[in-house]
């Protein structure tokens, strides 16, 4: 070893390596090979230890040289290295450089985001096997009567006897029993035995034989069939219940008898459970399930599992796009129009796009499923990038759904509910039905006001009100997650007469509890649903039948199959009419699509009523009398006039500043620095929408083109000059390519 007072010796030859780092910086950073290492197998994507500053970092190998920009006698060299292989593949590093470039980013934040997070903290890449436990050969009813005396250990015991498989630590948990304890003991007794198992494995689960395909089905899995030795993107564009996941299963099944993988990508947490049970019964094979609702051991071994070829099959959210998957043969994009595939923080990127690019790099094909596709994904359609496969037929019922209109003018509402919606409630739960509606707002009310002088439970941070939580007493601003206790008087005049004004999805819970008290409603969000299992637990209970009315946001809007559910009332949607986005008609339109779409799935007959002010508005006339398809063909027309994406490509440079003269010193000088030219236009220095947010003032400058290319030429001559700017210091910003939204 090399003491402290002893520069630590390094390869006579002087190869340097290129790293990676996890920092703001927009380069790699040279390090030194000791001797020790340099026999090593030192690949790009091999994690290594490194010196970063005062502090040690993880950082990724991304080359090797003979040569530096920076003198020989200043570079460090590496601590260790972790990997004997790399755990970024070299397709990844690729997909990855890639990314960085596009949405011009620090390429040690991407990378970084890449990994699972143990990895990132310079754990082993071999994920640990699964303690179990489960009851001793021998073992019987009887030895419970042996155990009068440890009532803890006896009601264990029947707990573990009652089961049919061995038992891991998650699950003794979700019995909620403190079981440590008396677990020691029925060791020791030999009453209970320890083993461990490989962290994932088969479910002993019954396979399921598959429907027969319609003839729409059917041609769709022929086209796509013939391209999955290359690459193609395909979109099937398949109302709701129309059996698009059937088509993902039988392309599937495909791929995995030719020997490669399958990624399924999906928007949401929420539409994992589902579809990774349909695909588990009907492969029996070992599924990779990614996502943040996992621990980090979980999220290691899904990891683990589709690096290793181990997986066959893996379901997984945005940043699962790089995931090492060795042998992947197909990209399937469900819900592909979901804004959930844009991260909005940090490394913005677009998995959907990224899966684009992947796939073309390794050749070979793509699936983009939805019912309310994207107008990119449309307008690529009318330029003959995509092939499109329409799906018209139900796959289960040939019964259409009625599509209906509430004039909320004038009528007079209980909590946010018409009679004419209550009525119908009430009608459909007559015959045995269950009903869903729909509100994209969560809480009891979105302010409380006081009614002597009209003040309201405005947010300190932020340029919105707190939403009124009666359960727990609370107000939350829902934008910058802020929480207080909700007050017994008003702030200004002192009064004790505060009024809830508004309905969420609490307050509408509660109503339906008291109008309907022998009718279990079931309000599924993100509230309802934070403890882990709540979600399946929740959505199991609606498949059950035991749910009789569900009420819930957009966590219920899309992609979940609800046979019983054969009324679907969808009870605002006056605010997104007139927002300030330019992709709020678009958003709209969708979630009003995919909602009704959950309504009359099997063979009953299903019905949509939609609350609104404005039942004359030309977004919803359209929807009611000619459907989504004519929608978007018009939305088009409107985004070509207006010079907005698809048809022209954006970028926003955004910053928030504690003072509002500190974002427009920094703002106006950026706007300085851009040189005129005619491919790219120029808007701003502009207040965001909502201009402060989470205690922070917002400014943004958006950058117009219509050819890509100039559009990143003039980011790239931009970026090193914003970083050289004194006022940058004082403020926070970032660069938004392809921004999902201008809000």
């Amino acid at each position: 070893m090399t003491s402290a007072a002893e520069p630590p010796k390094t390869d006579p030859t002087g190869s340097i390596l290129h790293v990676a780092v996890p920092a703001p910086l927009f380069s790699c950073f040279d390090y030194l090979i000791p001797a020790e290492i340099f026999q090593q197998d030192l690949t790009p994507g091999c994690r290594v230890r490194i010196p970063f500053g005062r502090r040690k970092a993880i950082g990724i190998i991304v080359g090797r040289s003979q040569h530096s920009e920076i003198a020989k006698n200043r570079l460090k060299p590496i601590d260790a290295l972790l990997d004997s292989e790399p755990v970024l593949s070299r397709e990844i590093l690729s997909l990855l450089q890639w990314a960085a470039s596009y949405y011009l980013h620090p390429v040690g934040e991407v990378m970084q985001s890449a990994l699972p997070v143990l990895l990132r903290q310079g754990k082993a890449a071999e994920p640990k096997n699964i303690i179990v436990w489960r009851v001793a050969d021998g073992t019987t009813m009887d030895d419970i009567q042996t155990l009068q005396r440890a009532p803890k250990q006896q009601q264990l015991l029947q707990r573990l006897l009652a089961q049919d498989t061995a038992l891991d630590e998650e699950q003794l948990n979700a019995l909620q029993l403190n079981w440590r304890g008396a677990m020691k003991a029925l060791l020791e007794k030999k009453l209970v035995t320890r083993a461990e198992k490989p962290c994932l494995t088969v479910a002993p689960i019954d396979s399921i034989q598959g429907p027969s395909l319609n003839d729409e089905q059917q041609q769709a899995v022929d086209a796509i069939a013939k391209d999955l030795h290359r690459h193609q993107i395909h979109l099937v564009h398949g109302v709701t219940g129309s059996g698009k996941t059937e088509i993902y299963l039988r392309l599937s099944e495909a791929v995995i008898a030719d020997d490669k993988q399958v990624l399924i990508l999906v928007p949401e947490i929420s539409l994992t459970p589902q579809l990774t049970e349909r695909f588990r019964q009907r492969f029996k094979q070992p599924v990779a399930v990614l996502h943040s609702g996992l621990n980090d051991q979980q999220r290691l071994c899904g990891w683990h599992s589709a690096s290793t070829d181990h997986a066959k099959l893996i379901i997984g959210t945005r940043s699962t796009i790089f995931t090492n998957i060795p042998k992947l043969g197909l990209i399937i994009i469900d819900e592909e129009h979901d804004g959930s595939y844009k991260q909005q923080e940090g490394f913005r990127y677009n998995a959907r796009d990224l899966a684009l690019v992947r796939a073309h790099k390794e050749n070979i094909p793509v699936v983009l499923g939805s019912a309310t596709p994207s107008l990119e994904s449309l307008r690529n359609v009318t330029q003959d990038r995509y092939h499109i496969h329409k799906l018209y037929k139900r796959a289960r019922s040939n019964v259409a759904t009625r599509i209906k209109l509430i004039d909320m003018c004038s009528q007079p509402m209980k909590e946010g509910l018409s009679a004419a919606l209550l009525d119908n409630i009430d009608q459909h739960l007559k015959k045995g039905n269950q009903v869903l509606l729909f509100l994209n707002r969560r809480g009891y009310s979105p302010l409380l006001m006081c009614h002597e002088c009209g003040w309201t439970t405005s947010c300190k941070r932020c340029d919105a009100h707190m939403t009124f939580h009666k359960h727990k007493q609370q107000l939350h601003c829902h934008h910058c997650g802020a929480e207080t206790a909700s007050p017994k008087q008003c702030g200004d005049c002192s009064s004790n007469e505060l009024l809830a004004i508004g309905a969420g999805t609490e307050r509408i819970e509660q109503f339906l509890n008291e109008r309907f008290p022998d009718v279990f409603v079931n309000r599924i969000d993100r509230d309802t649903t934070r403890k882990k299992g709540a979600l399946e637990e929740k959505i199991q209970h609606a498949h059950g039948g035991e749910a009789c009315i569900l009420v819930g946001t957009q966590m219920l809007a899309k992609g979940h199959d609800f046979p019983n559910v054969t009324l679907v009332g969808v009870l605002d949607t006056d605010q997104a009419l007139f927002s300030a986005d330019f992709r709020a008609s678009e958003h709209l339109a969708q979630l009003i699509t995919q909602v009704s779409g959950r309504a009359g799935r099997a063979e009953k007959p299903g019905e949509v009523l939609i609350q609104t002010h404005q039942p004359n508005h030309p977004l919803l006339q359209t929807l009611l009398h000619e459907g989504y398809e004519k929608f978007a063909e018009a939305a088009l027309e409107e985004r070509e006039q207006a010079g907005l994406p698809p048809h022209k490509h954006l970028a926003m440079l955004r910053c928030a500043a504690i003072k509002t003269e500190a974002g427009h010193a920094f703002m106006n000088e950026a706007r300085n620095l851009i040189q005129p030219d005619n491919t790219v236009d120029i808007f701003g220095p502009v207040p965001a929408p909502m201009e402060k947010r989470a205690g922070r003032y917002r400014t943004q400058i958006m950058l117009q083109s219509a050819e890509r290319k100039s559009l990143h030429q003039c980011l790239r001559q931009w970026l090193p000059q914003l970083a050289q700017l004194k006022s940058a210091k004082q403020v926070r910003w970032s660069i938004d390519v392809d921004p999902y939204d201008t809000y």
